[in-house]
């Protein structure tokens, strides 16, 4: 590209028109996506309800989360291509679609009386609450797409880390909401309000986010990613080719299977430890603070990564993933040894930090930048996908871990996998996305 290109480019970012149009598409989208992820989470408040309801194990509460995990991971590396081929936006209402549909039926689960309290109601809730999760996996993938072409790659660390304040909202108000439907209206409530929400912020969707500056009558933008100076249209052969063959992505890929593991061991049975090895309500002032700490400190987490990745590391994503991963471990030595209740919040708020630097490196800003903006959608679902077939082992597997040996075995069953993460970040340490244009 020439020089007065590349200047072109730069004035055009910062014209109001262009920025004005983007912060409406990127708002939309984010505080969709936040929405969602109060459909997602809230099973987790509904995890002991459950139980206590239906007189199930947590092993069986468990067949519903990895069932669910797994069927997202599944979905999200198949479902990439797709949003790369119809556009971010479309796959974004997919999903958003499909989120309203099945956590109401996840809920409307308590009132099938017909089907028992035994195997047959089991396998309805899973069953539903994996489709939820097919629908729930073109989330990330449809705002990255969109994203990739609205974003230059030295804005994305920043911006990534927006997104992900965006998205720890969503998280923030279903920790706030969740347990007060939980205690204080029958639990299926916890389903049915996140459905309403993530409606709402369909229509505006619908109505307000578009995939690229050119659908909105602006000039094209080009972004400086892998897919710059690339000629080549965007097809399935295209998008595999781009992702599936390069060693990074494989990489990362690896590393998030980690993340996946510790993340959704941590997230999915934090509240129910809470409750039985803390002896906790979810009504207690320390469980509500606790929790809201939490999610705070996601926030900062996202903040950090994509400040010091863009400004310290030169938009370098791996060097900020290894400190991620790095704090992972030592949060989890702390509450392995539990030395007092203090200790185990702040670690607990510590990890969420952790975990949220390294989400946003990896599946948040990595996958535009090694997959590009013409095979984004690819890249965050074979990241983001990882992330949860590592999850999916968190659900029987650590449900059955825990009914056979307790709590004590929680913690220290997550640390292997954050230091293997860890030391894959090394090996990517100084790995850019190629061009094939120049860059300033």
């Amino acid at each position: 590209m020439e020089f007065s290109d590349l200047e072109s480019d730069k004035r055009q970012r910062h014209s109001p028109a262009f920025r004005k149009r983007r912060a409406i598409n990127w708002l939309t989208l984010g505080f969709t996506y936040s929405a969602m992820y109060m459909g997602r989470y809230n099973l987790s408040f509904a995890n002991k309800s459950l139980s206590t309801t239906y007189e199930w194990d947590k092993t069986s509460i468990g067949t519903i989360i990895s069932t669910a995990l797994f069927i997202y991971g599944i979905s999200a590396i198949f479902n990439g291509p797709i949003a790369d081929k119809i556009g971010g936006r479309r796959a974004m209402l997919i999903g958003a679609t499909g989120t309203v549909l099945f956590n109401f039926l996840f809920g409307l689960g308590a009132y099938l009386g017909f089907l028992g309290t035994g195997t047959y109601l089991l396998s309805y809730f899973a069953t539903i609450w994996g489709l939820n999760s097919f629908f729930q996996s073109f989330s990330a993938l449809s705002l990255i797409k969109v994203n990739a072409g609205w974003f230059h790659i030295r804005e994305r660390g920043v911006f990534s880390a927006i997104f992900g304040s965006m998205i720890q909202g969503g998280r923030a108000l279903i920790y706030m909401i969740g347990p007060m439907l939980v205690l204080w209206l029958p639990w299926q409530w916890v389903f049915f309000v996140p459905s309403l929400i993530v409606a709402g912020m369909a229509l505006l969707t619908y109505r307000n986010v578009q995939d690229s500056p050119e659908k909105c009558g602006l000039a094209p933008l080009d972004v400086q990613d892998a897919s710059s100076g690339d000629p080549e249209k965007v097809s399935l052969k295209y998008v595999i080719k781009k992702v599936f063959t390069n060693p990074v992505t494989l990489t990362i890929a690896a590393a998030e299977f980690c993340t996946g593991f510790v993340r959704h061991g941590f997230e999915q049975w934090f509240p129910r430890y809470m409750i039985e090895a803390q002896k906790l309500t979810l009504d207690s002032p320390i469980f509500q603070k606790g929790a809201a700490a939490i999610v705070i400190a996601g926030i900062f987490g996202a903040f950090f990564a994509g400040t010091i990745s863009d400004w310290v590391f030169k938009s370098r994503r791996p060097p900020v993933a290894f400190l991620g991963y790095f704090l992972q471990v030592l949060c989890l030595a702390v509450i392995w040894r539990a030395p007092s209740m203090n200790w185990v919040i702040f670690a607990f708020v510590l990890n969420s930090f952790a975990i949220s630097v390294v989400h946003s490196m990896l599946s948040g800003t990595s996958s535009m930048d090694f997959g590009g903006k013409k095979a984004a959608g690819t890249a965050t679902g074979l990241f983001d996908g990882m992330q949860y077939i590592g999850g999916s082992f968190v659900g029987v597997g650590m449900g059955w871990m825990l009914e056979r040996f307790g709590w004590g075995t929680w913690s220290p069953s997550m640390i292997g996998f954050s230091a293997v993460g860890a030391i894959l970040m090394l090996f990517l340490w100084n790995a850019r996305p190629k061009v094939a244009s120049k860059t300033v």
